[in-house]
């Protein structure tokens, strides 16, 4: 069991850097018991689960240790309040520097847990994407992903939805690359090539503005 990753802990919050196969939370089952926040709580005792992450993405996450904390965060994290970057490998080279994605989500509740957009019923849902570099010998880019809303599995939905699925998502990936079993950087690729790298929100007793980032290990 790899140590944890802990960027901060006092008597009301803790933020710590979740591996990527590692699940945030307790599933259904015995067998999926093991996870961020019960790792978590051997170390820190009882804590409290204030949002999650993809078992395949890596990265930031913030944990309440009071149900005031709790109340605090999930306030903020609905209204807004808090705002999160992940970075990304993605397939191909997008045309431009900079653009958003407005395409509304829906659960595909045929093939759950996928979601699928959904032009009349979908959820309205917005990502940000910004290109940080294009490796044109694994013709993959880096990008930078804000997600302005935060429906289950939107980075990954958009991001196939413009043609430019993530790296190694075998949810997603071969139903926008039919052809990714050529693709070397997907073909390689031991994990999805996702991570919350930026988190930033108020902390909900001393008041003061935390930022954290975490550089991802791809």
């Amino acid at each position: 069991m790899p140590l944890l990753k802990i960027l901060h802990s006092d008597p009301h919050i803790i933020v710590a850097v979740k591996p990527a196969g590692l699940l945030a939370v307790p599933g259904r089952g015995a067998d999926k018991q093991d996870c961020l926040s019960a790792r978590l709580a051997v170390e820190f005792g009882d804590i409290h689960i204030v949002h999650r992450l993809d078992q395949a993405t890596s990265g930031l996450m913030v944990f309440a240790r009071s149900l005031a904390a709790l109340r605090d965060l999930h306030a903020q994290f609905r209204e807004g309040k808090v705002d999160k970057a992940y970075e990304a490998i993605v397939i191909g080279q997008p045309r431009d520097k900079s653009f958003s994605i407005d395409l509304p989500l829906m659960a595909d509740w045929p093939n759950r847990p996928k979601q699928k957009i959904d032009l009349e019923s979908g959820k309205p849902s917005t990502t940000r994407v910004e290109v940080i570099s294009f490796d044109a010998a694994t013709n993959t880019s880096r990008v930078r992903l804000i997600p302005v809303t935060g429906r289950t599995h939107q980075l990954r939905v958009h991001m196939m939805a413009v043609g430019h699925v993530i790296v190694g998502d075998a949810l997603y990936g071969s139903q926008a690359t039919p052809d990714k079993a050529s693709t070397s950087a997907d073909s390689l690729a031991n994990r999805l090539m996702l991570h919350a790298s930026e988190l930033a929100f108020t902390h909900p007793v001393i008041t003061a503005q935390l930022e954290f980032e975490s550089s991802p290990e791809f």
